[in-house]
């Protein structure tokens, strides 16, 4: 994750029971993003993970691919990679339908596919 919160956070950040203070890029934001909805995004980096939580104000559905790499892009520097992770059936826990998460472990190196498979 940044070491500094991306500038255009510094006016999106929101009230939210999981809001953190202005000190770092942990907590609530609502964003326009450029398809022209408004993702909600939680950050966190807890427990040796990056999160970033993302779902779309006014809409049941699905943040879209685009939206998901503009968020990636506002929380992670350009270079760092991150996962949609996909967890097993048995594992599942589904707070908030129309919910998607990035991941970045924050001790481990990631494991990168041939870039051919990408």
């Amino acid at each position: 994750m940044r070491a500094k919160l991306h500038p255009r956070l510094k006016l999106a950040r929101i009230r939210h029971p999981w809001a953190t203070d202005d000190s770092d890029q942990n907590g609530a934001f609502e964003i326009a993003a450029p398809t022209g909805r408004r993702p909600i995004i939680i950050a966190s980096n807890d427990g040796g993970w990056d999160h970033i939580s993302v779902s779309v104000r006014g809409t049941d559905g699905t943040p879209t691919w685009d939206e998901m790499c503009f968020v990636k892009d506002l929380f992670f520097e350009p270079e760092e990679p991150a996962y949609q992770y996909h967890p097993p059936h048995s594992k599942y826990v589904n707070v908030h339908p129309g919910t998607l998460h990035i991941w970045r472990p924050q001790h481990e190196k990631m494991p990168m596919p041939p870039l051919v498979m990408v």
